[in-house]
């Protein structure tokens, strides 16, 4: 399957162990282009993104993915590395990561507001107390787009209040639909197991995350036995918000601590 990968390559490579970016529900490999690939790359890393099976630029279909596909498409990604990359997910793409790593080596992995490993339950509950007309259309019509389907619902579920308008409409226009198939695994049908996962992990969560809330992202770190860090005035798309830098150079800072 033909899968969509942008990937910034640094003027002099100055560490030998690639990256790769995995995006959350109804995001492409775009998100990470906007600032962390260009951030990464200026720092030496052969930096990419791969846009998941019918997200963005990518062949294949959404609708009847699971879990397990979209594990497949970071298997076919990661295997064209010379070296195993280190995997950065966001969102659903975290909860990917953690999939990856029980079976897979890398040589560390960070999630970025993660699903949790035990599962969406508590996510799911926001949402359904946000608005439950939208909830019960989802599971009507097996389709998850109707969660974002206006740029108000995407600023609810991703940025801060003061997120500029002009940028929210530039990246929900870009926003696909999402896998109500993958949406039951990360409720209960294909849970994470930490115990499985031997590569070092950091988990980092926004405290002003509508969806994941700090508390599931320190339960998600207590799972896999490390600490959790809370990034202050920052929504969901920590790649994409105002304080996106900060969270890049403590991923930065972390790798070159791991020796990457």
């Amino acid at each position: 399957m033909r899968l969509e990968t942008i990937t910034r390559l640094p003027q002099t490579q100055t560490h030998a162990t690639p990256l790769l970016f995995i995006h959350g529900m109804w995001h492409g490999a775009w998100c990470w282009d906007e600032f962390f690939l260009p951030f990464f790359a200026e720092h030496g890393y052969r930096a990419s993104a791969l846009s998941l099976r019918g997200h963005a630029g990518s062949d294949g279909k959404i609708r009847g993915s699971t879990i397990a596909d979209y594990v497949a498409d970071v298997e076919q990604v990661a295997g064209a590395f010379e070296t195993h990359p280190v995997l950065i997910g966001h969102s659903m793409g975290g909860f990917i990561t953690q999939k990856y790593l029980e079976t897979h080596n890398a040589p560390a992995a960070a999630i970025l507001a993660s699903n949790p490993h035990f599962g969406l339950w508590r996510g799911f509950g926001r949402v359904l107390r946000r608005d439950p007309r939208i909830v019960l259309k989802a599971f009507l019509t097996w389709n998850l787009r109707p969660v974002v389907a206006t740029p108000a619902r995407a600023r609810w579920a991703f940025f801060s209040e003061n997120f500029p308008e002009a940028d929210l409409l530039k990246y929900h226009a870009k926003m696909n639909d999402e896998s109500f198939r993958m949406f039951l695994d990360l409720l209960g049908l294909n849970l994470a197991h930490p115990k499985k996962v031997k590569a070092p992990m950091l988990i980092l969560g926004a405290e002003k995350d509508t969806v994941i809330a700090p508390r599931d992202v320190h339960d998600t770190a207590r799972g896999y036995g490390v600490k959790a860090e809370i990034f202050p005035n920052m929504a969901h798309d920590m790649m994409l918000e105002a304080g996106w830098k900060s969270v890049a150079e403590r991923i930065l800072n972390w790798l070159q601590e791991k020796g990457n």
